[in-house]
């Protein structure tokens, strides 16, 4: 039975990635920060498809937090095919103006929360010399923008973090994939004004992650970039 780890599962991309693996018949582990959305969203998801679907609250940005999720996920899973690091927060801002710790408070979600949890689980993965990790980084990853300020830094640290590990797991069989979207229906754009007809569906996203997946052993899609049909906003 097929098995998925996805950090910050409940909305948004996450959201979509969960949705395609329960139809797909993945056993899922998922953790986000509220509760009370994950069950009633494992209770979803198990509609869907998904044979058995465990959970965890969790703040990701605390790294012991963290470590504490991919522990409990290895206890509930005997293997795991695909790792997603997906959770992330989104500030807009110049870094010369920006509030005090807010790249602090990026980093430790945004990068450090996915290299503490790949640490625990990439060991896995080696050991039964199969696996794919997926790291849902940024057209932000890729270039400067105005009022990208911490959150661009640290969607180009994923993004070289991703390279990085890809490049260290390549011998063991385990496959690394950075999917580099742009303006995409989810939280961040609520209220913002933006018509949807004019951002990606998060489906798209899921969509194009099942498609790397599902290529041969032999072949590994290493950077995905998306944006909207009429580009960046």
């Amino acid at each position: 039975m097929p098995t998925a780890i996805i950090t910050g599962a409940t909305q948004g991309i996450g959201a979509a990635i969960a949705h395609k693996l329960a139809s797909e018949k993945f056993t899922l582990c998922i953790c986000s920060r509220n509760e009370t959305e994950l069950i009633d969203f494992k209770n979803k998801l198990e509609h869907l498809g998904s044979p058995k679907v465990y959970i965890q609250a969790a703040d990701l940005s605390d790294k012991e937090v963290a470590k504490k999720f991919a522990l409990f996920a290895l206890e509930q899973l005997q293997s795991v095919d695909i790792l997603v690091n997906n959770a992330g927060v989104f500030i807009p801002g110049n870094i010369c103006e920006e509030a005090e710790g807010q790249l602090e408070q990026m980093m430790n979600l945004n990068l450090y929360s996915a290299y503490a949890i790949t640490r625990i689980i990439a060991p896995k993965m080696k050991a039964l010399k199969k696996g794919h990790i997926f790291n849902i980084c940024s057209v932000a990853s890729l270039k400067a923008y105005p009022m990208g300020g911490s959150y661009s830094i640290s969607k180009y640290a994923l993004l070289g973090f991703s390279d990085n590990l890809r490049e260290e797991l390549k011998m063991d069989q385990i496959k690394v994939t950075a999917i580099c979207p742009g303006a995409t229906n989810s939280r961040s754009w609520q209220g913002s004004g933006v018509a949807t007809e004019r951002i990606m569906p998060a489906e798209d996203i899921a969509k194009i992650l099942w498609t790397a997946y599902d290529l041969a052993e032999s072949t590994n899609l290493e950077t995905i970039v998306m944006r909207p049909q009429f580009g960046d906003l």
